[in-house]
């Protein structure tokens, strides 16, 4: 009988092992074949997926096989958080291990969408909606509600955001890339502002960031940023126009094509500043460090005036008649190649 009890037993943990020998094999089979797609794909992953569904999902697809087995292997793994939402990338020769790491880690697919300096507010917002990967949630919205959802109300929203690349997953929205960007802004304006230097004639940061704005769109060459300022920074201190095109262009809206006349010049604006004394009353554009830098750091010298060269660069003078002058030689006389931004690098 004692015989009969240890050959049951010893037959049973026989069957045992092999049976859990066999389970782990079929785990190690399944676990590194590869997936079956032919060429790089996403796979979307909506809020609520489990991997039971999804390992079925692609077993019916046919880019795996044993769904039932990886089932068994993630829950015996004790993997018990829910799946991130998102996409993943499935690429050829990826094995079934590694999109289950995916899983796990959440590694999800990161798309980027780029705000640039010198960008107003209605080029941001049409930039958003292009991207077809963000959520669309601004549609009509007038830019007075997106400021308040933003917890900005009663703020413009023109300059206040930061221009940058920004990453982001399927299922955020386009309202989740302006709060960043604004979040970046305040951050950006608060560090230079503490490090400003001294004797500015600004009240407070949002003066410096409307004058950054004024400089942003004045010059594309870093070197000038300082010396623009610097113009631009005496001017407010004794009391003279500012006189800077970019806000006059931006005052005209959708009426500027391309062209300021005489007339444009004396039309009144809030942004005309060949009419209004002082600074504008908002941003007209957005503006990277290095424009706020420049705001808050002007160059100390004697110039009052500049004119642009035709070739992104300016010429600075001390004097109306030194002004004068450079303008009948760089304006009236105009170069044939005459742009009023850099040439774009070449690449090697």
């Amino acid at each position: 009988m004692l015989r009969k009890l240890l050959i049951a037993l010893v037959s049973g943990c026989l069957f045992l092992a092999i049976a859990v020998a066999l389970v782990f094999w079929m785990q190690r089979e399944v676990l590194e074949q590869s997936l079956h797609v032919e060429a790089e794909q996403v796979l979307n992953v909506p809020a609520g997926s489990t991997p039971n569904g999804l390992l079925l999902q692609l077993e019916q697809q046919g880019a795996l096989r044993g769904a039932f087995w990886l089932r068994l292997t993630w829950r015996l793994q004790g993997y018990v958080q829910p799946l991130h939402t998102g996409e993943y990338q499935l690429e050829p020769g990826m094995t079934v291990a590694q999109l289950l790491e995916k899983w796990r880690t959440g590694d999800i697919l990161q798309h980027r969408v780029t705000l640039v300096e010198g960008w107003n507010f209605q080029q941001v917002r049409a930039a958003l909606a292009r991207q077809e990967k963000l959520k669309q949630t601004l549609g009509e919205a007038s830019n007075s509600d997106i400021m308040r959802e933003l917890g900005q109300a009663n703020v413009h929203p023109e300059g206040r955001f930061f221009p940058d690349t920004y990453n982001f997953v399927r299922g955020q929205s386009d309202l989740d890339i302006l709060r960043q960007a604004n979040q970046r802004l305040q951050q950006v304006l608060a560090e230079e502002w503490a490090e400003r230097a001294d004797d500015l004639p600004y009240k407070n940061p949002d003066e410096a960031l409307i004058m950054a704005s004024i400089i942003e769109k004045e010059t594309g060459v870093a070197h000038e940023r300082e010396e623009i300022s610097g113009v631009f920074n005496r001017r407010l201190k004794i009391g003279m126009l500012l006189q800077t095109d970019p806000t006059v262009i931006y005052g005209m809206g959708d009426n500027y094509t391309g062209k300021i006349t005489r007339a444009d010049l004396r039309r009144p604006t809030p942004y005309n500043t060949y009419v209004i004394a002082g600074l504008p009353p908002t941003p007209i554009a957005m503006v990277g460090r290095e424009a706020i830098y420049a705001a808050l750091h002007p160059k100390a010298g004697k110039s009052l005036y500049f004119v642009a060269r035709g070739d992104g660069s300016h010429v600075f003078s001390n004097t109306l008649a030194e002004h004068n002058k450079a303008v009948r030689e760089y304006q009236i006389k105009r170069r044939a190649d005459y742009r009023s931004s850099p040439a774009p690098a070449v690449a090697e």
